[in-house]
């Protein structure tokens, strides 16, 4: 494993800051009860290496306990999915208080709610003494792909609201994931309810089998433009966490190759500029000292993009009735109400 740092002498004190680690691991077999087994035993791996970096919360990508890839047909996200409070997030919280380490870790979750089963791509924040600070579900899900195994998040009240912030280490966190790192008015939202880093969990492809075929144009690179920006203007950290190399899938005992994942993961700072990256085709873990105080104002004058809103003027981000061009993806997705 390639370990990549950008830390001082000792890691920050409480209130002021976070260590923080993020896994990028190679990408392996998914759907299964022995990919499970086999993502619990790299992520207790990653979370001692961490612990030894003094790391104070580490991340891992989307779906990581099973591994993002599913299949198409009769999908094996349901029938692998498990609810917040199984056995194996119990696994989690035990090695989260073993090495005094805060965990984000994604899962398939099934839940029961408003009286329906339902399915969940979504990530647990554990606390390093081993408690739920929040179970996240995702929101934005990408397209028809993925609205064809999840269901959103957050539509009905008692969820709860999506977008909180939670403190580990005294420091305020928040959460997205993947295709969410893409809306500037998610990252708006954490910072304007106090967090001072957001760590997005990703699954971002090179290419992925879609209909037995290989798509052709890769998935966008977010952290080239988006994640830099959406960093500077908000004055906070933003982290985004993906897989490396090549995900499978069983079919009749034979490794399907399902999707290549770009290998992108990044630390972004307050000015917009990469604390660290990995490289693409690497197994890697970032660390990083995450301190507000290290960074001065962004703007002269004491001018910010968060004190200078005019929220008033900005109804129609709110507005469910829009004219906007046809939409061409050849598969619409279903409304989410």
């Amino acid at each position: 494993m390639l370990i990549l740092e950008r830390c001082k002498k000792t890691a920050p004190a409480h209130g002021k800051g976070i260590r923080l680690a993020i896994y990028q691991p190679q990408a392996g077999l998914s759907g299964t009860e022995a990919a499970i087994e086999r993502a619990i035993k790299q992520l207790e791996n990653a979370v001692e290496i961490a612990s030894s970096h003094e790391a104070q919360l580490i991340s891992f990508p989307e779906l990581y306990l099973t591994g993002y890839a599913f299949k198409e047909k009769n999908p094996s996200a349901h029938e692998i999915a498990f609810e917040c409070d199984s056995p194996i997030i119990k696994r989690i919280q035990d090695i989260a208080w073993k090495y005094q380490v805060a965990i984000i870790c994604p899962y398939p979750e099934a839940a029961k709610v408003a009286g329906q089963a339902r399915f969940y791509d979504a990530m647990v924040l554990i606390d390093k003494d081993g408690s739920l600070l929040k179970n996240y579900r995702k929101t934005q899900l990408w397209g028809p792909d993925e609205q064809k195994l999840w269901d959103f998040g957050y539509v009905f009240p008692e969820e709860g609201e999506a977008f909180t912030t939670h403190l580990v280490n005294g420091f305020p966190i928040g959460l997205l994931n993947c295709y969410e790192a893409e809306y500037s008015e998610l990252a708006r939202i954490h910072a304007l309810n106090g967090a001072k880093l957001i760590v997005i969990p990703t699954a971002a492809d090179e290419w992925a089998l879609v209909g037995g075929r290989k798509t052709v144009i890769p998935y966008p690179d977010a952290t080239k433009l988006l994640i830099p920006a959406h960093a500077l203007e908000n004055n906070i950290f933003i982290a985004y966490n993906n897989y490396t190399g090549v995900g499978f899938i069983d079919e009749s005992g034979a490794e399907i190759e399902q999707v290549q994942y770009l290998g992108n993961s990044v630390i972004c700072d307050p000015y917009g500029e990469r604390m660290l990256a990995a490289r693409k085709t690497e197994e890697t873990m970032l660390i990083a000292d995450c301190v507000p105080d290290d960074y001065t104002q962004t703007h002269p004058c004491n001018t910010s993009y968060i004190k200078d809103r005019r929220p008033a003027m900005y109804a129609k981000l709110t507005s469910e009735t829009i004219e906007y061009e046809d939409y061409c993806y050849p598969n619409p997705p279903r409304p989410i109400y």
